[in-house]
């Protein structure tokens, strides 16, 4: 909410009176005009946009670093003692990407350490590139959405200082000051909205580069499996 002071003449004495007028959110967006109600609209729906790709990659993220801590344990029994369909079979009911990396690996035993390394570095990528799906959509999001606020504020200038041109510089100041101050909702907006989606991106960039260290330390704690001695 914002206060407004609003200058009137009082017809019989000709004192001026000072009134404050409320002025909520909803009347800064819809009345600054069509275009402003079109910035913001689409303002709304980017946030939506990044909401929802955020929580949805949030989710994901999480459900990846999720792993039994004896997963590996279990791993290098199985494979020590040869039981590689065994280990296959935990790689499956895992549902991780930590695992699928490691049946990768497991399904290439018995050829060079290289092509092993190899085989799991390019699932890895793979692997990578799921968690970071749409991710992306929120880095333009919070560079995009303050320029498209920014741009429905000089539209509004603008349009205001149109006006005072069209009026022979006679526009009444209280009708400028209105457009004005109501233009520059839009580069509000543009702001919140590019804030919240950059605070989600880095959020989610963290939480994806945890994941990826998990899966490198788990690939090295397998090839070096892979090189002891049975």
């Amino acid at each position: 909410m914002m206060l407004i002071q609003d200058l009137s003449q009082d017809p019989t004495t000709g004192e001026v009176i000072s009134e404050e007028k409320t002025l909520s959110v909803m009347d800064l967006v819809f009345n600054g005009g069509a275009g402003s109600v079109i910035i913001i609209t689409v303002l709304f729906l980017m946030l939506g946009v990044a909401l929802y790709i955020y929580f949805e990659r949030l989710l994901a993220v999480n459900a990846a670093s999720k792993i039994d801590k004896n997963f590996m344990n279990q791993i290098r029994d199985h494979v020590t003692s040869g039981k590689l369909e065994a280990a296959k079979i935990l790689c499956a009911q895992t549902d991780s990407p930590v695992a699928r990396l490691t049946e990768k690996g497991i399904s290439r035993i018995g050829k060079p350490l290289d092509d092993i390394n190899t085989a799991i570095e390019n699932a890895g990528t793979l692997e990578v590139y799921k968690l970071e799906k749409n991710v992306s959509v929120l880095a333009t999001v919070a560079g995009a959405a303050p320029m498209i606020g920014f741009l429905g504020t000089v539209i509004g200038m603008i349009l205001a200082f149109h006006e005072m041109a069209s009026s022979g510089g006679q526009a009444e100041m209280g009708s400028l000051a209105s457009g004005i101050y109501t233009a520059m909702t839009t580069t509000v907006a543009g702001l919140i909205v590019g804030i919240i989606a950059y605070m989600g991106y880095n959020h989610l960039v963290n939480r994806t580069d945890k994941v990826v260290h998990k899966m490198e330390a788990n690939a090295v704690e397998f090839l070096d499996l892979l090189n002891e001695p049975l």
